[in-house]
């Protein structure tokens, strides 16, 4: 999906619920080609994490305030309504994006490296109870060789920028091996806010 104003394409990877647009969206995930310097567009009522994942980097400038994002692999939370633009350090990037609703959604975003055991979404922990909020973890190799393997199934490859959803209450956990890097993305739903007591 090209950006109305000409400076790069996205490519949606996940969203809750599924199918769903820009005014109903609950989390989206999604990888943009940004190709030159240019304004966000507004998106109030949703926090967005912004992680480089390909090129040199870029200046992002969040209500005024200007923060450099040389190295990849470092998420960077901020609101989607601030006024927001960025430059572009060296040419082009490639910006993984997660879009917040406010009060109902929650995420981490991690990069891996090496071996990691990966706890699907849905499965409870040691027996806790889970939030009957929407829950995913997403798998999305960004550099080098990525696999993802279940308990007695094979090990299936991941090419750049492919993902992997890891969900369901019988679900088993995921064994995820990079030789580069691949970013783990737990959504959830938000924490409630607490209430005064009176």
């Amino acid at each position: 999906m090209p950006w109305s104003n000409g400076g790069g394409v996205t490519r949606e990877v996940a969203v809750h619920p599924p199918g769903a647009g820009w005014d109903t969206f609950v989390w989206r995930v999604s990888l943009a080609d940004v190709t030159r310097d240019g304004p966000y567009s507004p998106l109030p009522g949703v926090r967005r994490v912004l992680t480089v994942v390909a090129g040199a980097g870029l200046e992002l400038t969040v209500d005024g305030t200007t923060r450099l994002l040389p190295d990849r692999g470092r998420p960077f939370a901020f609101p989607g309504g601030a006024e927001t633009g960025s430059r572009l350090l060296d040419g082009p990037v490639v910006n993984l994006n997660v879009m917040l609703r406010e009060g109902r959604a929650d995420a981490t975003v991690e990069m891996l490296r090496g071996r990691r055991t990966v706890e699907p979404a849905g499965r409870p922990a040691g027996g806790a109870e889970r939030g009957d909020g929407p829950e995913a973890v997403l798998v999305v190799a960004v550099e080098g060789e990525t696999r993802v393997r279940t308990p007695g199934g094979p090990a299936v490859p991941l090419a750049r920028f492919d993902a992997a959803l890891l969900t369901g209450p019988q679900a088993a956990p995921a064994e995820v091996r990079t030789d580069g890097t691949a970013a783990l993305i737990t959504l959830s739903a938000a924490a409630p806010t607490a209430r005064p007591q009176g």
